[in-house]
């Protein structure tokens, strides 16, 4: 069988395709390239190698994607990769990239903003979480001083019937 040498650019794109291929198997994303199914697994698995070898490398933010279209998970690496970043430096990091650095300051606010949601829902539920246990351990307590109750009679029962029991 002869060996078919692809461009860079191809696997590259082919690379793309298969990690944002959604809800298609790789044997679709395989044949609509018109590769081999082993040849696009032999590419995922030699750039999964590169990227354990190199920091990053792995979530590498979309340079093919509008700004508006990045999940959390990519507007996360921008923020963190454009962290310690401060004027021209972070506007040079934001043209590279296809940001605006109002955008990235948007996302930083809503990411804190969920957070501090996050912590004023939690402490919330726990208080309801609290209160239903303190309601829980009360019920128990009466439960139990019931059936403490309940034992007490039989047993007085018991001891009433063997005292008739030995009059008889």
């Amino acid at each position: 069988m002869k060996r078919i040498a692809y461009s860079p650019e191809f696997i590259e794109q082919a690379l793309r395709k298969a990690r944002e291929r959604g809800n298609l198997t790789l044997a679709d994303v395989a044949v609509d390239l018109n590769v081999s199914l082993s040849t696009l697994k032999g590419w995922l698995r030699d750039a999964a190698k590169k990227a354990r070898g190199l920091p990053h490398v792995a979530t590498l933010l979309p340079g093919d994607l509008p700004a508006k279209a990045w999940g959390a998970r990519e507007r996360l690496q921008a923020l963190n990769e454009s962290h310690a970043l401060i004027g021209d430096a972070l506007h040079a990091w934001c043209r590279e990239k296809g940001l605006y650095a109002h955008q990235l300051q948007t996302w930083r606010d809503a990411f804190c903003a969920t957070g501090e949601r996050s912590a004023k829902q939690d402490l919330s539920t726990l208080r309801e979480l609290q209160g239903k246990h303190d309601q829980l351990e009360r019920q128990l307590r009466r439960k139990d001083k019931a059936l403490a109750e309940a034992a007490a009679l039989l047993i007085l029962q018991k001891k009433f019937q063997a005292l008739w029991a030995d009059e008889a």
